[in-house]
């Protein structure tokens, strides 16, 4: 498929990263990086761990999913303010994994877009309590349409797709998906919220993963089915009033010529209808395939697989950034050369650009003890040097301190 431009996602695994990375180093260094590599990892996934347990906890009265009995006691407005801090929180961490939010100028526009099959949807926006769209990699691909004006023929045409899409939303009271006996068995999901997660979506295609969504007709396609059945009918009529005259008058040929013109107009008014209903199929089918084979996780699922994204990607931007300044000039970089020079090599691996994101992996890079600052100037602290803080900063995450003593900024702080 086709990559996307100027993403801060940067689309390879960790492991070969690390071994790509490896290859540069002198042999008897190799070892000491990749257990560098290690610990940094190790570091970052347990901060994105705790950040996860806080999550997990803002989750837990909204999550549809959830089979654990809830011992909370909230009323409505805490109810609210929890829902507000569970978005927030997952703000956070679908930012950490590189997804923009759609603006809601956005939205809009997706929405009344027709799609590829010429069909354009209805949908309420006010039943929505909550509604957020999060995409990452907005790219062109390519596919296979038939279309009667081109005589039923195979064309390829380009599509704006959206790499993968996060949908979430809260509806106002009722919800589709709750039961009557979920709801009698466990009312205090009366509200949830959901996360729904797909990939390769057209960009014309978002309002169809919306609940609620319903069928417009536009008035292009009403005047083809109503128009020509309602006159056909007209004639028809006429054809009982005058059937008489026309008999004397016009003869065997003339009320034969007269059925054939009422039949033929309400003959394609029938036909614009069945062309309508099986371009409706079509969506439909679309529509099914996208959900079955394009949903990749929904609600914890989805977060799960956040966090995860976001460790990953915040290791591959701390780690080049750690090499590079390693590998650099001795009086060292400032954040925009390093910014250039990142994306740069990264642009020759990959094959094609990535914003790089300098200033999140400095900062992390500063704060574990990895890099430091010199007036506008970054170098990389030595391999052994920057190891060793990071073992440091790792034992004194499990150390009991007392409530005076200097704290790391990685512990966890459960509710």
């Amino acid at each position: 498929g086709d990559h996307a431009h100027g993403d801060h996602f940067i689309p390879i695994r960790k492991s070969d990263l690390v071994r790509l990375l490896t290859g540069h180093f002198a042999p008897e260094q190799q070892t000491t990086f990749r257990e560098f590599c290690r610990l940094l990892e190790a570091t970052l996934h347990y901060r994105h761990h705790c950040q996860f347990e806080l999550l997990k906890d803002a989750y837990a009265l909204f999550n549809p999913d959830a089979v654990t009995k809830d011992f909370a006691n909230n009323v409505a407005a805490d109810r609210d303010a929890l829902a507000t801090e569970l978005i927030t929180r997952s703000k956070d961490l679908m930012q950490s994994a590189n997804y923009r939010r759609l603006t809601t100028e956005e939205i809009h526009q997706a929405i009344g877009t027709a799609s590829e099959w010429g069909l354009r949807l209805d949908v309420d926006l006010d039943a929505f309590k909550q509604l957020e769209i999060w995409v990452r990699g907005s790219t062109t691909a390519h596919r296979i349409r038939r279309r009667w004006q081109n005589f039923n023929r195979a064309e390829r045409v380009p599509v704006e797709i959206y790499q993968r899409l996060i949908v979430v939303f809260q509806l106002h009271e009722h919800d589709p998906s709750t039961t009557e006996d979920e709801v009698s068995h466990r009312e205090a999901l009366e509200d949830p919220v959901h996360f729904k997660l797909f990939k390769n979506i057209p960009r014309e295609d978002v309002d169809m993963l919306l609940p609620g969504s319903r069928f417009r007709m536009s008035l292009l396609d009403r005047g083809k089915i109503v128009l020509p059945t309602v006159s056909g009918l007209v004639i028809a009529a006429m054809k009982v009033i005058k059937g008489t005259l026309l008999a004397i008058f016009a003869g065997f040929w003339g009320i034969i010529a007269f059925l054939g013109f009422a039949g033929g107009t309400i003959g394609y008014g029938l036909k614009s209808f069945f062309e309508y209903m099986r371009t409706k199929e079509k969506y439909q089918l679309n529509l099914t395939r996208s959900l079955y084979y394009q949903n990749l996780d929904n609600n914890a699922g989805v977060l799960f697989r956040l966090l995860d994204e976001a460790g990953e990607q915040e290791f591959r931007e701390a780690i080049v950034a750690y090499w590079l300044l390693l590998h650099g000039p001795s009086e060292g970089m400032t954040a925009r050369e390093l910014d250039q020079q990142a994306e740069q090599w990264l642009s020759e691996m990959l094959e094609f650009h990535v914003d790089f994101e300098v200033h999140d992996a400095l900062d992390k890079l500063l704060q574990l003890g990895c890099a430091r600052q010199h007036n506008d100037r970054w170098q990389a602290e030595p391999l052994v040097t920057a190891l060793h803080h990071l073992d440091h900063a790792w034992d004194q995450i499990f150390t009991h301190r007392e409530a005076h003593q200097e704290t790391t900024g990685l512990e966890c702080e459960f509710i």
